[in-house]
């Protein structure tokens, strides 16, 4: 699948996330550096630990805590992630990951 640059993430896509889940774009081959100044392009497995980031393109509401009260999302959309794991997800040609909050590791600055 076409991979879209993350510049394409402010786009509202129909898909929401439910409770404390974010819909993640991974990072292109580009935005990790992973394509070499010659243009080739690095095996994933050579550098598999840029491979896990990416971009929040939409979050959910949260999640109940015992005492019943929402705690809300600490990442919002537009911040660029380090994740540990998701599940993948293709929608509207593009495949994206639906992360559980605990499973996003880093917020990149």
């Amino acid at each position: 699948m076409k991979k879209l640059s993350s510049k394409k993430k402010q786009e509202n896509l129909g898909l929401t996330p439910v409770g404390d889940r974010a819909l993640i774009l991974p990072l292109s081959d580009e935005e990790l550096g992973t394509t070499s100044p010659a243009g080739i392009i690095i095996p994933e497995t050579v550098n598999r630990e840029k491979a896990d980031r990416g971009t929040v393109i939409a979050v959910g509401d949260g999640k109940y805590n015992e005492n019943g009260e929402l705690v809300p999302m600490r990442v919002k959309k537009g911040d660029r992630v380090i994740f540990q794991w998701g599940d993948k997800v293709d929608f509207g040609n593009e495949e994206y990951y639906l992360v559980s909050e605990s499973n996003i590791l880093a917020i990149i600055n």
